[in-house]
């Protein structure tokens, strides 16, 4: 590490040789393209890592986009933050889901020739768009008449996610009598991608119009969608994958009449409409208002199952290590083998289900609670769910630029958001059987005697579903908030400045659907509701040294209320928030050193960001209770701190060196309390349980990153390139129960189990190498043929773990029946794209 960093110093030390005195005070940024930021000439824009987030888009800055395309299949977050601290806006409309605060990137997936004309704005940031977050602000420009005149159509090849893709785009540019359109649709698809199992079908579309209505006003409509339906894959622990000798076992699918079926797939189409109307009041005043409506269907499936075996085939009951557990050293043998050679053990066997669903011929009695309404039937034992995520989302939002004189500009806005999504169960197949009896299977240890307790719907008992009908839960997310912000911003000869401020209020609430028979007076209809008024503050100065040197700072403080989906204890069963709600309290700081030359580009980052009444909140499954259990935090306190470097030079006009250094540390900084219930009973299992969690690492992402690049850029327009990249310093997130006294007090003091219990496990280091390139033809002025190759991996590193999580279920007197799971980055993988555009 400390060789990485003597070169960047160095090239920092070539830089002041070769550049001249500069005695400009402007701190427009040179208009010379970044060498070495990856570009729609590279890669297409082509987000295609296994976690894919949002800072994937191309940046002028050489860090953060060396953070999306190289650190991003690795799951490096900027500065350890959680995507929902970075505000995603299209033409100033939010894309960050108001349910979890994230943005999901697949809501408009293929539509690269749409998205890539965007801003990446990093950390606190002066903006008209929006005040924005710790993680900054990224604005789609989605625009109609901003698009050139072009006519394009491209195909790719690849074996990540998906195979092929095919993408078109036309956009007419402003015609003399003020239309403007741009048409885009795209599909990308894969019988099977790099996982086993794990197919890929997705369509996109975008379709906007202008229309200039005079000189100082236009306006807009914009629709876009992507339909995407896919294979998932999961991860498992390392038996599993020591047992197939496969670091990409997917537990997930089986064979099905001699084909690969998948049991959780991906089903999404959510499109938006926007409607915005462009005022130009005057050369230094304009007014954007745009009004939005974001609705769709989505979900993804999953094995579900009733007084029968586990389906699951890594389920842990079904391993050697079991066997060995107890004692039957000859069943782990037999086991083992067939863990390596029998597909239909160690995948889902559908056979099997179907079997045991023809057999199963079961009588209900009192069906939908009419006295001697009894049903006889084949029921189905196994069934495939959908659990669904529909949506119907309204926006209202507006911004106000002004430049009141030369040195002086102001920025304001509002935001109203409108948000219900429907969550709910719907049987997606019931894989042979007539129907699913619709109570809770752990309710009663007595199959043939249903309780009032064991009805999902105390308004429809007894209730028998087919394909297509909602069981199980049935609620909505019921999501309100208002948003007003403004800034302020100063521009003088050697010093610039901003100050902006934002207040909003949210207010949310369930709406239950269902009269769960566990929580009859607390399940049904309109539920409390929940009001947090919350603000912000930000500020921040920039020195210019000279034309080329600057020394910036900022600093935010802001409240954010929780998320529907940690503010609820058994959103599925009940109207329960969690005790003492609070809004979340963030306080951030920066300080960066900036370098803009012709030859040389640099900057260097010290950042604080402290996490304040953050609620964390999980549920899994825990056999010995027959339910499913939440455990909920509240007052956990994370701290992020770090820097961050970034250069890239021009060592002559055809070649280019970049290096990019990444060093932090995210630990949690205090003891919250954690509750845990279960969803079929009101008692609760712990209440205030302190949890010792301070000092210990938040986990899940590397927090040491490095990159080293040169590329050679052809007169003759080719360009070749590579990377070598560093992940480090990398732990798995920790089960926060295993950090309890309750966890250690069956144990005697000096146990030596203790410290496996408490330990957090380190993840090996890891490297890989990247190598892109690509040409371009120029036809009569008019035409441009060109092809972009990317292998990433190049010397196939398959071992290193870019992820995991350490079971929530745990044994403390032997920590190894439930070990950790993990997941590895992928090994060497390519994207070849060829275009033509006229």
């Amino acid at each position: 590490m400390k060789k990485i960093l003597s070169l960047f110093i160095i090239l920092l030390l070539v830089q002041q040789v070769k550049s001249q005195t500069d005695t400009t005070s402007s701190a427009k940024e040179e208009t010379v393209i970044p060498p070495f930021t990856l570009s729609e000439t590279d890669l297409s824009n082509e987000s295609q890592s296994q976690d894919v987030s949002g800072l994937l888009q191309a940046s002028r800055d050489i860090f953060v986009s060396t953070a999306g395309y190289v650190f991003g299949p690795a799951r490096y977050r900027v500065r350890g933050y959680d995507s929902r601290n970075l505000t995603v806006l299209m033409d100033g409309i939010t894309l960050n889901d108001p349910e979890s605060g994230r943005a999901y990137w697949s809501s408009w997936g293929g539509l690269n020739d749409i998205t890539r004309y965007n801003i990446v704005q990093n950390g606190i940031v002066s903006s008209e768009y929006n005040f924005g977050g710790v993680g900054g602000i990224t604005e789609i420009n989605a625009r109609p008449s901003t698009f050139r005149k072009q006519t394009k159509f491209s195909y790719s090849l690849s074996n990540r996610s998906y195979r092929n893709r095919l993408m078109f785009t036309y956009a007419t540019g402003v015609t003399p009598g003020g239309w403007s359109l741009v048409a885009s649709v795209s599909r990308r698809w894969a019988q099977e991608g790099y996982v086993a199992g794990t197919f890929y079908d997705a369509w996109g579309y975008f379709l906007g119009v202008e229309k200039q209505l005079s000189k100082k006003n236009s306006l807009a409509l914009t629709v876009f969608g992507s339909p995407t339906k896919r294979g998932k894959s999961g991860i498992a622990v390392q038996e599993a994958y020591d047992l197939t000798g496969n670091n990409y076992y997917n537990p997930y699918w089986g064979y099905q009449a001699g084909k690969k079926r998948n049991s959780r797939v991906s089903n999404y189409h959510q499109p938006m409409i926007t409607l915005t109307d462009y005022w130009k009041i005057s050369d230094k005043t304009k007014l954007k208002l745009a009004a939005s409506y974001w609705f769709g269907k989505g979900g993804s499936t999953a094995l579900n199952w009733v007084e029968a075996n586990d389906p699951r085939p890594d389920y842990y009951r079904y391993l050697p290590s079991w066997y060995n557990l107890i004692g039957d050293s000859a069943a782990a043998d037999y086991y083992a083998e067939q863990w390596r050679t029998n597909d239909s053990y160690r995948q889902v066997n559908w056979d099997a289900l179907y079997f045991a669903n023809s057999k199963f011929l079961y009588t209900v009695k009192n069906v939908d609670g009419v006295q001697g309404n009894d049903v006889t039937g084949y029921r189905s034992k196994y069934i495939i769910e959908d659990r669904r995520n529909d949506k119907s989302q309204f926006q209202v939002n507006g911004g106000f630029t002004s430049f009141l004189n030369n040195n002086i500009s102001f920025y304001g806005g509002f935001n109203l958001n409108f948000y219900q999504g429907h969550q709910y169960k719907m049987i997606n197949d019931l894989l042979g059987g007539q129907y699913w009896l619709d109570i809770d299977k752990y309710a009663s240890g007595d199959p043939f005697k249903i309780p009032a307790a064991a009805q999902s719907d105390l308004n429809h008992p007894n209730r028998l579903v087919k394909e297509g009908d909602i069981f199980g839960y049935d609620y909505d997310a019921n999501i309100q908030n208002q948003d007003v912000f403004g800034e302020a911003s100063f521009t003088y000869r050697k010093v610039d400045f901003y100050m902006g401020a934002r207040f909003s209020h949210t207010n949310f609430w369930r709406t239950g659907n269902m009269r769960n028979g566990h929580f009859p007076l607390n399940s049904y209809g309109e539920g409390h509701k929940n009001n947090f008024f919350n603000y912000g503050l930000k500020g921040g100065i920039t020195y210019k040294i000279n034309g080329r040197n600057y020394i910036t700072g900022n600093l935010m403080y802001m409240t954010r209320a929780p998320y529907f989906r940690d503010a609820y204890i058994s959103v599925r069963t009940r109207d329960f928030t969690v005790d003492n709600l609070k809004s979340e309290t963030i306080y951030s700081g920066d300080i960066n050193y900036v370098l803009r030359s012709p030859a040389v580009k640099a900057r260097l980052t010290l950042y604080y960001t402290q996490f304040k009444n953050k609620t964390w909140s999980r549920s899994f499954y825990h056999e010995a209770l027959n339910s499913f259990v939440n455990y909920i935090m509240t007052g956990v306190d994370e701290l992020n701190t770090g820097m961050e470097l970034g250069i890239e030079a021009n060592l002559s006009p055809t070649i280019s060196v970049s290096g990019v250094l990444g060093i932090g540390q995210n630990i949690y900084t205090s003891r919250p309390v954690a509750t845990i219930t279960q969803d079929n009973d009101a008692k609760l299992l712990a209440k205030d349980r302190k949890v010792y969690l301070e000092n210990y690492y938040v986990g899940g992402m590397p927090q040491t990153v490095a990159s080293l690049g040169i590329r050679y850029n052809a007169p003759k327009y080719w360009f070749i390139g590579v990377n070598g990249n560093y992940f480090g310093n990398s732990y798995l997130p920790v089960n926060p129960d295993r950090h309890t006294e309750e966890a250690l007090s069956g144990l005697p003091d000096g146990d030596y189990r203790i410290p496996g219990v408490l330990a957090q496990e380190k993840l090996p280091d890891g490297m890989t190498v990247d190598m892109f390139g690509g040409k371009s033809w120029r036809f009569h002025h008019k035409y441009t043929v060109g092809f972009s190759l990317s292998l990433s991996n190049l010397l196939n590193n398959t071992g290193y773990i870019m992820g995991g999580y350490e079971q929530l279920r745990y044994d403390p007197k032997n920590i190894n029946k439930f070990p950790p799971k993990y997941s590895y980055l992928y090994g060497r993988t390519f994207f070849l794209n060829v275009y033509f555009r006229m």
